[in-house]
């Protein structure tokens, strides 16, 4: 999730008077982290999974299920189990944002070798046995994005008022319409804030209690880092609508199948000024994004061309890092990320070593929750330049996650390797983002993609061509074209060769043993199979459990008892004691 420090959080009226000194230093801690490390080169290829698990108890006797808040205790225990033992033990435990949620990721990250792609799912099964171990019992531990049923008091504080969360409702047969929500115990702001056939939330906790799926690449230097983020970026909503888990929100089954712009708003601490809905008297920018949200700009020089957002920058940093010798494009990308307030500051880290420490650039850079994050190394460490992808629901089993995950760093190998292509307006990326988490987007969405992704990218020489320099209207631009995800992963002939036959020819050219291969191979079919429809995404699985579910009454409304019966369900094929051919196949599975 990114920085959670221990400590005294100060409250928003105190963090606020920091605010400058935080962003000051957090700047002159970023100016010396890329002094120190701009030139280095030849990190190796490394990388690692962070999965967000959700600890529910399953009431049998009442057939209800509960979210179980001990999160800090179960961490507690795996990690006095674990890293305080034995610091090369094979799983790492993290706090995350809900007391119901634990992050665990691999001991050490995974290296370039092909064989490693074969021990992915293998650890990711370790970490859940070792979590489960430490439950009580009617206990377990899930991978489910959205559960439908500090930092929290700084937003709202922040925004001046609650934050407000309005779903579209899935129109059912015996839907109300319009679908208006009662809150008897509101003070009229509910009433006012909810829409018409929407299912209305007013915390944080809606959003950021949501699990997620993230990889984290280290690249070899710095400008391959960017070459990454800005690759990835293209990618992020054809993943995420691929990945598709969380279409019931508060006990309602919805109209979109992914958590993005539930979190982007339930964070969302822009005030009425910075939202545009009052003239700027108190604050400083009108900021057209939540701090949750997809990127703004590209990093390389292949990707500035495709920059056609309105960028808002906080001027005097921007200045200050050109004169600092940070280029254009990443000093626009740090002064943007510096228009924020930090959210949460503690007592014991306002007054830092800047020549050792990055807390304050971290506070900043890690609470602009974006699709891809782009992370300088830590202070003196041999960590290199690193780029995270951050946009894919969490999945049920641990061989979904892990063939979600390998796919994705298997893309980043082929990028790399073919010097390939996939840029685009940016703007364009944005609207795949609002398509990606439409309901069924798999299927029925078209997204915005490149065409010709071998001929290589054409950097700007000289700074003043734009995203629009030979990019006119849709009907005329040659370079991208609005193709399904069918079409972009699986081919379509005489419009994209597909990104699974890239893949494969990719593999076929390594050197790989005949039981990654096949482990690799069985993943490709998974996203292969997603991208056709031949294969549920979880969101689509999750809605016709509950439609089928007897007690379902055609009214977008989740008992708690269809509830129970989902979770049950859930975890049995999580624990591999039932099939699920519809969801996942029937993949061999060696990692029991």
């Amino acid at each position: 999730m990114g920085l959670l420090s221990q400590g005294s959080p100060l409250n928003w009226e105190e963090t606020k008077k920091y605010a400058d000194h935080i962003r000051k230093h957090g700047i002159i801690q970023f100016l010396n982290i890329y002094n120190k490390v701009k030139e280095r080169q030849k990190d190796v290829l490394k990388w690692g999974d962070e999965v967000e698990y959700m600890l529910v108890e399953l009431d049998n006797k009442d057939e209800k299920v509960r979210l179980v808040l001990n999160g800090g205790d179960v961490l507690e225990t795996l990690q006095d189990q674990g890293e305080k033992i034995n610091p090369n033990h094979p799983t790492l435990w993290r706090p995350e944002y809900g007391s119901y949620m634990v992050e665990g990721t691999p001991g050490q990250p995974y290296g370039g070798t092909m064989s490693e792609f074969n021990t992915v799912e293998g650890n990711m099964g370790k970490r859940r046995r070792e979590a489960s171990s430490v439950l009580n019992a009617n206990e377990t531990l899930c991978t489910i994005t959205s559960f439908p049923s500090t930092l929290t008091r700084n937003i709202r504080h922040r925004r001046g008022e609650k934050v407000v969360i309005n779903v579209p409702i899935f129109k059912d047969v015996h839907t109300p319409s319009p679908f208006v929500e009662e809150f008897p115990e509101d003070d009229g702001e509910a009433a006012r804030a909810a829409l018409p056939d929407h299912i209305y939330m007013d915390a944080m906790g809606f959003g950021m209690g949501n699990c997620c799926l993230q990889v984290t690449f280290q690249a070899c230097s710095i400008s391959e880092a960017r070459y990454l983020y800005d690759q990835l970026a293209t990618f992020c909503p054809i993943v995420m609508a691929l990945s598709a888990a969380s279409p019931f929100y508060r006990g309602y089954v919805s109209d979109i199948d992914c958590r993005w712009g539930v979190i982007s708003a339930s964070v969302d601490d822009r005030t009425q000024e910075e939202r545009g809905l009052k003239p700027l008297k108190n604050n400083k920018y009108r900021i057209f994004k939540s701090r949750y949200d997809s990127i703004d700009s590209y990093l390389s020089c292949c990707g500035e061309k495709y920059n056609d957002i309105d960028l808002t920058i906080d001027e005097e940093i921007y200045k200050q890092l050109l004169s600092a010798g940070i280029d254009k494009l990443l000093a626009q990308h740090i002064a943007h990320l510096f228009i924020r307030d930090p959210l949460s500051v503690f007592e014991e880290k306002i007054h830092l070593d800047d020549e050792n420490e990055s807390d304050h650039f971290e506070n900043l850079q890690s609470t602009n929750w974006q699709t891809m994050r782009f992370k300088p190394p830590p202070p003196n460490s041999d960590i290199g330049w690193r780029v995270e992808f951050r946009p894919m629901e969490v999945q049920l089993t641990d061989f979904e996650n892990a063939a979600y995950v390998v796919f994705v760093v298997l893309l980043t190998r082929v990028i790399l390797s073919y010097k390939l292509d996939f840029l685009i307006p940016l703007s364009k990326v944005d609207e795949n983002m609002k398509v990606a988490q439409k309901r069924n987007a798999v299927k029925e969405g078209m997204f915005y993609f490149r065409k010709d992704i071998f001929i290589g990218c054409n950097p700007v020489l000289d700074g003043t061509a734009s995203a629009q320099n030979g990019l006119e209207a849709d009907g005329a631009n040659e370079e991208y074209t609005l193709m399904s995800i069918d079409t972009i992963i699986n081919g379509k002939e005489g419009v994209f060769q597909g990104l699974i036959p890239i893949l494969n020819s990719y593999l076929e050219n390594m050197e790989v043993d005949v039981d990654t291969r096949c482990t690799i191979l069985n993943y490709l079919k998974l996203i292969k199979k997603r991208a056709s429809g031949e294969l549920m995404t979880m969101a689509k699985w999750m809605r016709e459990f509950v439609a089928k579910h007897p007690q379902y009454k055609q009214d977008s409304i989740i008992t708690d008892k269809i509830n129970y019966d989902l979770f049950q369900k859930c975890d049995r094929i999580a624990k591999g004691e039932e099939q699920c051919p519809e969801l996942i196949g029937n993949p061999v599975n060696k990692f029991k």
